[in-house]
């Protein structure tokens, strides 16, 4: 499920899992409006692996972006231990972000 959110009069949203585990956030938007195009982005682009940037923290723990075909970054993941969890991540958007209900918090 997709949850957008407001905070200091701007808009970011979440993908969580199942379980309620945060798998994706996006950036900062002005607009609820700009949030909502921002999940319709991670819609769109998850299924395209050339989308997909896998990257390691300073601290050396994992984590991905899931950038639009124009380059800029849609949402990041969590930090994780492991490349398995952090592909089983990648997967898990794959495979439920298409569908996923949006859910609007205030």
């Amino acid at each position: 499920m997709f949850e957008v959110t407001k905070k200091d009069d701007q808009y970011h949203f979440h993908l969580k899992a199942a379980n309620g585990q945060v798998i994706l956030s996006s950036q900062m938007y002005k607009s609820k409006a700009a949030a909502l195009n921002g999940i319709e982005s991670v819609q769109k682009n998850c299924g395209n692996d050339n989308c997909w940037e896998r990257n390691t923290a300073k601290n050396g723990k994992l984590y991905f972006n899931l950038k639009s075909t124009n380059g800029q970054i849609i949402g990041t993941s969590q930090m994780y231990a492991g490349e398995s969890g952090m592909e089983n991540g990648i997967e898990s958007i794959k495979k439920n972000a298409p569908g996923a209900a949006v859910k609007e918090l205030e």
